[in-house]
């Protein structure tokens, strides 16, 4: 059997093999090789079908989650905002890609736009719901509450620590698998693309049985998850509706009338009891702090991410023994963004940091004593790369809404926009002369544009995805860029001319970086490494397997002999010539998503989804 996407379709059912619909005569298979064979889930935002992917000779099955922004299915108080809901999709699906490389979370297969109609395609889960095993086995003990609060907890602090917020945790959203794993599924198309700009109307995203009172306001934030987890439990013990669990002339849970021969611990209902507040600043804040109560060792180890010290080393060199010890300890901590904080950037002389973020806004701050010194607002979406020119009279920024702006640093004023790009533009860099700029897009080019006038000088294309990172050589004549294709490409800056494709990474390749004394290209990837590159003849020489998850940014330091990356909530520092851990720095509470160097290499700046900003401060022994 065939399903047709097309929502208008009155007869949806096709033959097994048909290529088109015998009815709409619409295309059945999404980018030529997923076939929806039945719809089984339609809600205010979309519909969800079972598929198969016929690309693989075992045909596995898949879901299509499908995005309907312009259908009837939408109400007109959210059609209005259906246009920024649609970027929003557009915008979550990378990060639903992150979170599906948790082995409790559906793997992303594809994100496609069909008809001008959105679709994501995930990994299916085989198995049972716990709305499904409830009524069929009946109610959960007290040891299987524990059970399930230690294997779900870690999976909701893997989704916050990337700054999503499911909202739609319930029963009927996970899944046991046969070998007894717990699933968190239902990451759908519209509560993704929706969540942030339609909360702002006062909509309600979720289950009216478990969502939060201040979700069902309108506003969700990350405790909002754990009260959700918290009366999913509740239900499981007694099996009666959470709207019943709840007496509002009491303003009180009752829940525990509702237990039948089934005793719950008084540690575990004071630890509900606290998920379960009303008032959010009464709850627990964070999944750790929950786990601390159930299994502390647990806590310790998902706060503390796994060291792994040994590289993979490619190259002869042994490793020397260390000279120093490097003790980076925080100077300052600087707090004042509204959200995450992609990039953050020394100028040129150490006594300015720029920070962009998404919240849309750009902050300088003073180096010596953390004090803000003024934000700039101009984008209309997220910030996700500052950067100085070389004399430091420019800031340049790229962001969400396609553009790269010019800022005159002595009074912060935009100088002008640079607009070409066809999607979100992620990274931006000053050549050495400062003359031009070097851009890279989601529409998977690289462009050159003109400081002086903001004239576009070309486009690079060769990208099959979206181009995360650019930067230039020291000597101005190469440029560098980094793709969710999984390769960096190497161009000649004078003619736009593709010199070498260098691969090895086995995911995207997030960040580039070349070393100031022009020897080295350095890359982190998604596949949780870091290569180095002699730019000789861009040939690998090492690999750095020390991070336990995605490598978020690079920086070499000024003398070219140490390297600093960021992945998940920790800093580390590398020695350049053998690959050696020689420093794991830790103090942020959520993904640090930038890492950058002062010019005289003392200071080290770190910027997180924590929404702060770290200075640390080399202490050599």
């Amino acid at each position: 059997m065939s399903y047709c996407l097309n929502p208008n379709c009155t007869k949806p059912q096709n033959p097994p093999a048909a290529k088109l619909c015998k009815n709409c005569r619409s295309k059945l298979l999404l980018r030529d090789r997923y076939r929806a064979i039945k719809a089984i889930g339609q809600g205010g935002f979309g519909r969800t079908f079972l598929a198969v992917d016929e690309d693989k000779p075992s045909k596995p099955r898949c879901v299509i989650k499908q995005f309907l922004p312009d259908s009837q299915l939408i109400p007109s108080s959210v059609d209005r905002n259906s246009k920024k809901a649609a970027q929003l999709f557009e915008q979550e699906a990378m990060r639903l890609d992150e979170l599906g490389k948790h082995p409790q979370i559906p793997e992303l297969l594809a994100y496609s736009t069909q008809d001008n109609r959105q679709y994501v395609v995930q990994e299916f889960i085989d198995g049972q719901n716990l709305a499904q095993i409830v009524e069929q086995e009946g109610t959960f003990t007290d040891i299987q509450i524990k059970d399930l609060l230690n294997s779900l907890l870690p999976v909701i602090h893997f989704i916050h620590s990337h700054n999503i917020i499911h909202r739609d945790i319930k029963p009927g959203n996970i899944i046991r698998r046969a070998d007894k794993q717990l699933v968190l599924v239902d990451f759908g198309a519209a509560k993704i693309a929706t969540g942030t700009a339609l909360l702002k109307t006062g909509t309600s995203i979720g289950s009216p049985e478990y969502i939060a009172p201040e979700q069902a306001r309108g506003k969700a934030f990350f405790t909002s998850d754990l009260y959700s987890l918290g009366v999913t439990c509740l239900y499981l013990l007694t099996q009666v509706s959470p709207f019943d669990l709840f007496d509002p002339g009491e303003d009180a849970w009752i829940w525990r009338q509702y237990l039948t021969n089934n005793p719950v611990s008084e540690e575990l209902g004071q630890i509900l009891d606290k998920m379960i507040e009303n008032a959010t600043n009464r709850r627990y804040q964070t999944a750790v702090e929950v786990l601390k109560e159930i299994n502390p060792q647990a806590a310790i180890e998902l706060a503390t991410p796994a060291k792994i010290t040994k590289p993979v080393k490619l190259t002869s060199t042994p490793a020397q023994p260390q000279q120093q010890t490097h003790n980076w300890q925080c100077l300052h901590t600087l707090t004042g963004h509204k959200n995450l904080i992609y990039s953050v950037a020394f100028s040129p002389n150490g006594e300015i940091l720029a920070s962009g973020s998404d919240d849309k806004t750009i902050e300088l701050w003073r180096v010596q004593d953390g004090q803000k010194i003024i934000t700039l607002t101009g984008h209309n979406n997220s910030i996700y790369t500052v950067a100085f020119s070389p004399d430091g009279e420019i800031l340049a920024s790229s962001s969400h809404d396609k553009t790269i702006k010019l800022w005159r640093m002595k009074d912060g004023q935009e100088i002008r926009t640079l607009a070409g790009h066809g999607n979100s533009v992620y990274g931006a860099a000053f050549s050495p002369d400062g003359e031009t700029i070097a851009s890279s897009s989601w529409d998977r080019t690289v462009k050159i544009w003109r400081v002086k006038d903001g004239q576009e000088i070309r486009t690079l294309s060769g990208h099959i995805n979206l181009v995360y990172c650019v930067a230039f050589s020291p000597d101005g004549e190469t440029i560098a860029s980094s793709s969710w294709d999984r390769t960096i490409k190497i161009w000649r800056v004078k003619d736009g001319k593709l010199m070498r494709t260098l691969t090895g990474h086995t995911d995207c390749a997030r960040c580039v970086a070349f070393s100031p004394n022009g020897e080295f290209l350095a890359s982190g990837s998604h596949d949780n490494t870091i290569k180095i590159w002699w730019t000789k003849d861009w040939q690998e020489v090492l690999t750095i397997a020390g991070h336990s998850w995605y490598v978020d940014s690079i920086a070499f330091s000024p003398n070219s002999e140490i390297i600093a990356s960021s992945s998940n909530q920790t800093i580390k520092i590398w020695q350049v010539k053998d690959g050696r851990e020689i420093c794991n720095i830790s103090g942020h509470t959520n993904s640090v998503y930038s890492v950058n160097f002062s010019p005289e290499g003392e200071f080290l700046a770190s910027g997180s989804s924590d929404k702060t900003i770290k200075i640390w401060q080399n202490i050599l022994v």
